[in-house]
Formats: C-alpha cells, sequence, structure tokens
C-alpha cells in the first residue's frame, strides 16, 4: 500500500514540475480574474464605510490619510490576490523561458553533431553511396506513415503526391510550385533575413503547424535547399519525398 502511495506521490510531483509554467501562469489568470471579482465586492462596502466616516467627522471631505486607510481595509483581498496573480504569471512565463532557452541550446549541440556526422560519412564513402542511403531513408520514411491512414490534402497546385518529411504529411501539388515556391522565399529571404517553415507550408499550400514559427532558415545559415527523392508508396502509387539538405533552425527569441 505505501509502494502505490509512494508512486502516485512521485508521479503527481513529477506531473506538477513538468506542467509547473502552465499550473503558474492558470493561477496567476485565476488570481487575476478573483481580484476583479473581490474589488467589485468590496466596492458597496467601501462606499458605506465612506459615507459613515463623512458623517463622523460631519464633512464632505475626507483626509486623504483616512480615505486610504478605508480603502486599503476594503481592497487588501484584492490587492493581495492582483499581486499574487502577477507574480504567478510572471514566475510561469520565466520558467517557460528558461527551458526554451535549455532546448534550443540542446538542439544546437544535436544539429552540430549530426552535421558533422554527415560530414564524415560523405567523405568515408563517397558521394553515390551517401544518396543511396538518402534515397533508403526517403523509403523508409513514408512506409513509417501508411498513406491509406493517411490524409491527402489537396493543395490546388498540382495532382503529384507529395510527402512532407518534417511535418509527416501527404499533399497534391508539383515540383514546380514547389521549387517557385523555394525560390521565392529564397529571394525574401535576402531582405527579410530569415524565414519560417510556417511560410514555406503557407507558399506550397499547407496549414501551419504549432512549432513551424520557431523553425526557420537563417540567411547566416544558408537558404531553402529542397531534396526530393522519388519513391514508392505501400500501394505502389509514385511519391515524392521532400527532405531538406539545410533543416529549419530552432529559433528563440529571448525578447518574451
Amino acid at each position: 500500500m505505501s509502494k502505490n502511495v509512494g508512486s502516485i506521490f512521485t508521479a503527481l510531483k513529477a506531473g506538477i514540475m513538468k506542467h509547473s509554467p502552465d499550473i503558474l501562469i492558470g493561477m496567476g489568470i485565476t488570481g487575476m480574474v478573483s481580484s476583479t471579482i473581490l474589488a467589485v465586492k468590496a466596492t458597496p462596502k467601501a462606499m458605506a464605510l465612506i459615507e459613515e466616516k463623512k458623517k463622523e467627522l460631519k464633512t464632505e471631505k475626507i483626509p486623504a490619510g483616512e480615505l486610504a486607510k478605508i480603502v486599503g481595509k476594503c481592497y487588501s483581498f484584492a490587492t493581495a490576490s492582483g499581486v499574487l496573480g502577477v507574480v504567478c504569471i510572471v514566475g510561469g512565463c520565466s520558467v517557460k523561458n528558461k527551458r526554451n532557452a535549455a532546448i534550443a541550446a540542446a538542439y544546437s549541440l544535436s544539429e552540430s553533431s549530426f552535421k558533422s556526422y554527415q560530414e564524415k560519412t560523405l567523405e568515408h564513402i563517397g558521394e553515390k553511396k551517401e544518396q543511396v542511403i538518402r534515397e533508403a531513408v526517403a523509403k523508409e520514411t513514408i512506409n513509417k506513415v501508411p498513406i491509406k491512414e493517411s490524409e491527402i490534402i489537396v493543395t490546388g497546385k498540382g495532382d503529384v503526391l507529395c510527402y512532407d518529411s518534417i511535418s509527416g504529411r501527404y499533399f497534391k501539388s508539383s515540383m514546380e510550385d514547389i521549387r517557385k515556391a523555394e525560390n521565392n522565399l529564397n529571394r525574401r529571404m535576402r531582405d527579410e533575413n530569415c524565414i519560417s517553415l510556417n511560410e514555406f507550408y503557407d507558399e506550397i499550400g499547407l496549414r501551419e503547424i504549432s512549432i513551424g514559427d520557431l523553425l526557420v532558415w537563417n540567411i547566416d545559415n544558408g537558404y531553402i535547399d529542397i531534396d526530393p527523392s522519388t519513391q514508392l508508396t505501400e500501394d505502389d502509387r509514385p511519391c515524392i519525398v521532400l527532405n531538406y539538405r539545410n533543416m529549419p533552425k530552432y529559433y528563440y527569441d529571448t525578447s518574451w
């Protein structure tokens, strides 16, 4: 019995730690809402006390010090709730920012290691064998996402079956339109410095994804460079698999 209680406590603690930013922000919003409700409820009482004080002092103008005491007493809980709400929201955002910074650092390290691995692989086995490996990886990629169990998105930009290796989506398009999108965005990148993955998806007629604004191609790290591979799906349909020689990088904005 004690072991079960211990396991439940451990799982609960892990869950709270994992979702602590969301919990803090949720508590903060609740605190702000509660502050408003408490303030509304306290107003009639404050008005009544002010009127009593006016009668007691036989004046329409209450000294600032007396007025502050009355208002402070009536609105103390509302003020405390509001302050606590702000503290929780700031704390939640701070934890999120620290985690995002850690994710960005880990992503950068992983990406650097993977790039070194690719370069050494190409150096040791040669370009032709490396191409064979990439083709095999593309084949395995679509095999893991059976087309029979997947939605095929109609973009209105062509009738060729395509598969995006980043988002794992099948869609109808054409290589001409995809290359056109790639070239248009690369031209924009010269002026705007970076292009997000979601902007690329918009250009080729796909819906945005949740992390798509945080994955970007930056002018300093290279242009969008699509590496298409023609494969057969499990039901023998030709499919263009979109791989990327230059993957979009995780972008962490420290300004928020």
